[in-house]
Order: C-alpha cells, then structure tokens, then sequence
C-alpha cells in the first residue's frame, strides 16, 4: 500500500506540475467569471475559457506582529461543465468520479434541495438565500412550477438527465445532485463559477481521482484560512461565500460572485483591506480536459495585511481566566448560598486607556475557528449561545458599576458635595405610599445598615440607600432647573447606550430615562415613576450596556471625562510588509467637563473599593494600587436563579494605563469576578517586552 500511496501521489504532482504551466500560483484561488462569457472560443479540438483569479487575502496580525490568520495552499476539484458533456458518457464517467470520493471519504458539495432518502422531500432549511435564489432560477429556467412536489421534480430531472433505467436510487441520486451544480452554472445572469466538487483535498486523493481520466475534472490551485491561534475566535471572525442579497454590492465592487467575503468578526469589518484585487486568466483544454495553455491577462494582488491592537498572549490569559472564573461557579457558587451555579456565559474586555485601543477581547462560551464547520451543528445547539460576541452583541444590566454616574451627576448638577451625608436605614420607605420599598443589599443579607455615610464611602460600601436618595434628590433639583436627567446626561457623556466608535458591529443598549421607557413599553408600563429615578441611579431599570461601553466608560473615569473611539485597528501594511497603508490615530469620541471634587471623590471611591470595600477580600494585597467597582443586578423581577455580575476596574490607580470591564451572566456577586481582572493584570504589568510593529517584524529588509 506504501508503494501504491507514493506512486499515486508522483502522478499527482505530475499532473499538477503540468497543469501549473510552469509557474506557481502564490496561493491563488480560481473563480471563474459568469459562465456565459467564461467560455472564449471553442472548436473540435480546444476550448479557451477566461476565469477570474482571486487574490489570497491577507494576513491577520496581533499587535506585537504574531500572525493569527494567515494562508495556506490547498487543491480544489473542479469540474469544466462544457468539457464534461461534450464527452462520451458523462452520466457514467460523473458516477463513476463520485463513487471514488465516496470510497475515499472526500465531502463534495451540493445543495441540491432535495432530500437523498424516498419519499422524496424538500430541505429548504438547510439553504441560505443565495442558495434558495438559485434553486428558483433553475426552476424558472425548465419552466418548471414553483410548487413542483420533490417527487415530481426527481421523476422529471432522473428523465431529462437521462439517467439509465437499471441504476439504483443512491446511483442517481448522486448524480442529479451534482448535475444540478453544473446545469446552475449554464444559467444565464447567475454568474456562478466552475463547480467546485471539493476542496482542500489530499495529494493522495486527487492523485487517486486524476487517475481516472475524466474529461473536464481538472485541479485548481486555491487557499484555505489557516489559523495560528485558538484565541479570539469572535474577534477574527469567518468568510464565505457571498449571499443573495449581498451580490450586487460586491458584484459593483469588481468581486466575483463566488469569491470568499468576511462574513463577521475582523474578516469582515477590514474586508477592504484583506480582500486584494482578482487577476485575470485564459485556460484552453483539449477536447478529452487536459489542460493545454495557461496564461495571466492581469496578475491578482494579494490583499493586505491588518495588524489588530490586541495582544493574543494578553487574549489567552483572559480568556482563560473568564472560562475558569464561570467554570468554577458553576461548581462552587459564591458565599453562603453557594448562588452562581446556574453561571451561564460572560465577556471581558481590556482598553489601553490612553489610546482607546482594545487589548483583549474576551466572550464566553467561545469556539475553534479551525474546526468550526466540524463543531457548527454541535455549536449551534449549546444553550449557553456560543456564537454571540458579548463584548458587542448583548447588552446588561450595569447595577453598581453605574453608581460613579449618579455620584458625578450629584457632585457637578446637583451640588452636593462628596461628604454629604445620608443615614441608610436599611428599607427605602419614601415610596411606600406606593407600596413600592426597596432595600440595601446588608439588610437583605444580614439586617443591618451602613449607618450615616458620605458618597466616597457609599461607594466603597456601594451603598444602595445612598444613591437611591442622593439620585431622588440629584434628579429632583436638575430636572425643575433645567428640564434634563441629570443621571443621563452624564451617563451619555461617557459612552454609556453610545456608539464606541469600534469597527465591529455592535449594539447600543438603551439609559434609563422618559423617552427610552415611553419607547419599550405602553399603557402604564411606560409611565416614568420616581420609582424609575431611583433605580436608574443604581444602574438597574432600563439601563443596559454593553461589556465594550463599560471598559469605555471606565477608561473615561480614569481619564477624567476624556473618552477615545475604542479600536481593533492598529495598522494595515502591504501584502509583502513593505508599505505603511494606514494607522491608527487616537480619537476623542467624547469630553466630560467633570469638576475636581467630583473626580476625587469617585477615584477615591473606587481605590477604597479595592482597599477596604467590595473587593477589598481579592485585591486589597494586589502590588499595584487599582480603582474598582463592583456590581449585581438584578434581571426581572420574577426571575428564579442567580443574579448578574459586573466589574471594571483601571490600573495603577494613580497613573492608568488600561481598563478592564468583566460581566458574567448569573455570577451572583460582582466582587468574584476580580479574579477574572488579577491574571490579566499579572500578565500585562509583567510583560518587559516593548511593542513591535508588523512592519518591521516582517519585513525583508
């Protein structure tokens, strides 16, 4: 068999080498142009067809120039629709080519709408909208009816295909599904390249295939996205093909309708920038499908290269830290009544704070970008929602971590100063008229109070009875002055239900106010109450935010009111590292005029909460001094399990370099999750290493 595998394998390279024409694709990949102008000339003979050269995309780089996502060579079967046909037995010599891949395990592709089993059945479902596009093109095109049962379109295909009567119903089967791949690329104005029967295929395989000799079954040069990380997966993101309603965008953009796109994460939002520019090439083949003459009429440009602001050592540290951190409530809980055990997902996000720049970008559950399609059906059925990015695409309740706005606002529009006082008497009683109580979380949990505390303290304790009171009164005296929410306009100032100005799709959430409950609810439920102030100035009501405006608002604290545009972006470089074609320059997104008392008191607030507070059990050892808040809120008030936790913090507390914002579904208490923030601490403020550029990291000079 060794003999065998390495004969097979020489013939192979044979063939290749003679099919390369005596050049080398630099990973190339080979889409044809619309097939009704591919085919150039054509005589008894030969046959010269045109096909569009897809540029290799580029690389994807971390900050520190390590490639993520690069390239890889691969072999494609492709199957020549005209040469096929105008052979002697093409059914026969078809089934014959896919028997083979059966036996040697090579997936070809169709999606044939049908399913293979009898009685015959449409499996629509499992097409996307391109897919279901070209199936009612075919349809239309044999003046077929839309509504045509499964049953009669297999009676009518096995016939018009002339199928022979003695194969079996797997026999035609396999052949009427790729039969309709190839009849798709004859229709005009679809614009379909040559059929791709399979890729990435072995070199043994398709030595075993090309010893068939099937006329019009030639082998293409192409790439495959090779992964060197297994990190970041919603961060980089997948490419596919392009969809229905995406064509004519692209199409006017010069790609080809089977090019490979960005489809989410970096692949996507830098699409511009990886895709590079198609080439042009002519092929003419013999009647029997060799390949006889190849040559460029335009050279394809590879794309460029995109060096991100993370850090993927940073990454992997966070990653792991939240992934242990969810894990081991889900075993152990936290405190007395062990609640987080029903723990669900989470994210973390780092922001260099002078900068804006993201360094690590953290959602959980995750996934392997290298085995993604293998894990999709698994992955898509986890109740835990592994595809969502939570940095970007869920927003929460903030509770606690939101009290530095209502501390601001009290400060700067309200005039209160940072030691005014407030006795905490455990219930809130100044809406029980209205039968409406709450109260601070160490009465529900022990029955005692605060007692009388200034704002700095009643952050260091996060003190609910403080705030509901200081946020009653706050929003009160701003509101009959001027009109506004005074918690609002803060929170709005410093990013919080804003764009970040990031590249990657996101959502914006929603603040607590009037107008945004006027918007979500009706009748009543849409009524702003005082009750409404009060919880608002806590961080709960209709406030929810994402993980990515959190570390934005954060890093605006500890910049005192200054907010930059959060980036992924640090720089894009020319394919061969050569050329600078873009960098990223810090943006001020927004500007809070925040007075001197107020940021003391809540930067002294949050270093207390470190150093004697909330969190003080976790970082009140830690070598480097940091400013923190803690959070839980609640998420519906007839909910069953645990609360939601939140954290941020900035570090060093009196000279910031980055941020860190961690949220976790069902997390019970939002000091826990310090234990997310102190790896990457240790991680970044033992990394020596000085930053180097993928300009000069890859350069040839």
């Amino acid at each position: 068999m060794g003999r065998i595998t390495r004969f097979r394998t020489i013939i192979f390279l044979c063939l290749v080498a003679l099919l390369m024409g005596g050049y080398v694709l630099r990973l190339y990949k080979l889409q044809a142009v619309e097939p009704e102008n591919g085919l150039v000339t054509a005589d008894a003979d030969s046959m010269q067809y045109m096909t569009t050269v897809e540029a290799a995309r580029g690389n994807i780089l971390d900050r520190n120039g390590n490639i993520l996502v690069s390239n890889r060579a691969s072999y494609n079967l492709v199957i020549i629709n005209f040469v096929l046909f105008n052979a002697k037995q093409p059914n026969e010599r078809l089934l014959q080519l896919l028997e083979l891949c059966d036996d040697l395990g090579i997936r070809y592709a169709s999606h044939f709408p049908v399913t293979a089993e009898i009685p015959y059945s449409y499996n629509m479902d499992a097409l996307d909208s391109s897919q279901q596009k070209y199936f009612r093109s075919f349809l239309d095109n044999r003046d077929y009816d839309l509504d045509i049962s499964a049953q009669t379109l297999m009676k009518k295909l096995r016939a018009g295909y002339r199928i022979p009567s003695d194969w079996t119903q797997e026999q035609a089967y396999k052949v009427i599904s790729v039969r309709y791949e190839l009849e798709l690329r004859s229709i005009p104005g679809i614009g379909l390249e040559n059929y791709t029967l399979a890729s990435d295929v072995s070199a043994e395989n398709l030595a075993a295939v090309m010893e068939l000799g099937i006329p019009g079954v030639i082998v293409e040069t192409g790439t495959v996205r090779e992964f060197h990380t297994t990190s970041a997966a919603h961060l980089l993101g997948t490419i596919g093909q392009i969809y229905a309603e995406e064509a004519d965008t692209y199409r006017e953009k010069g790609y080809a309708l089977n090019a490979l796109v960005g489809k989410s994460g970096v692949e996507q939002a830098f699409e511009e920038y990886l895709h590079g520019s198609s080439g042009t090439k002519y092929t003419t083949v013999s009647s029997d499908g060799e390949v006889l003459e190849e040559y460029f009429e335009t050279v394809p440009q590879p794309g460029n290269n995109v060096e991100l602001t993370i850090d993927i050592s940073l990454q992997g540290v966070a990653e792991k830290a939240l992934e242990d951190v969810i894990l081991n409530l889900r075993e152990n809980g936290v405190g007395r009544r062990q609640e987080g055990k029903d723990a669900e997902g989470g994210a973390v996000v780092v922001q260099d704070i002078k900068t804006g720049e993201i360094l690590a970008s953290a959602s959980y559950p995750t996934y392997n970008l290298a085995t993604f399609n293998e894990d999709y059906s698994e992955l898509a059925q986890s109740e835990f929602g592994p595809f969502l990015n939570r940095v970007l695409q869920a927003t929460y309740w903030p509770g606690s971590i939101y009290k530095m706005v209502t501390a601001i606002a009290a400060v700067d529009l309200g005039g209160y100063s940072e030691y005014y006082e407030i006795t905490d008497k455990g219930i809130y009683e100044y809406y029980k008229e209205q039968n409406y109580e709450p109260r601070c979380y160490v009465w529900t949990s022990t029955s005692t109070t605060h007692g009388t505390i200034n704002m700095r303290e009643a952050l260091q304790e996060s003190c609910n009875y403080y705030f509901y009171e200081i946020g009653r009164l706050t929003y009160n005296k701003y509101m009959s002055e001027t009109g506004e929410n005074p918690m609002d306009v803060v929170a709005k100032s410093l990013g919080l239900g804003e764009s970040t100005g990031v590249e990657l799709p996101e959502v914006t959430g929603t603040r607590a106010n009037a107008e945004t409950k006027a918007e979500l609810y009706s009748g009543q439920d849409a009524i702003w109450y005082g009750a409404d102030v009060i919880q608002a100035a806590i961080g709960q009501s209709d406030n929810k935010f994402t993980p990515m405006q959190m570390v934005c608002y954060t890093s605006a604290l500890a910049n005192n009111g200054t907010r930059y545009k959060a980036t992924f972006l640090s720089r894009v470089v020319s394919w061969d590292y050569q050329e600078l074609i873009l960098e990223h320059e810090p943006t001020v997104e927004s500007r809070l005029d925040i007075s001197d008392e107020a940021i003391d008191c809540y930067k002294t607030g949050m270093e207390l909460v470190a150093q004697k507070g909330t969190a003080a059990q976790y970082l009140s050892n830690y070598p480097i001094k940091v400013a923190c808040k803690t959070g839980t809120a609640q998420w519906g008030n007839m909910h069953s399990g645990s609360d939601h936790a939140s954290f941020v913090l900035y570090a060093p507390a009196d000279d910031p370099e980055i941020a860190i914002a961690v949220y976790v579904e069902k997390g019970a208490q939002g000091g826990n999750l310090a234990n997310v923030c102190i790896p990457i601490l240790d991680a970044y403020f033992s990394d020596s290493s000085s930053h180097e550029t993928a300009l000069k990291e890859n350069s040839a000079n």
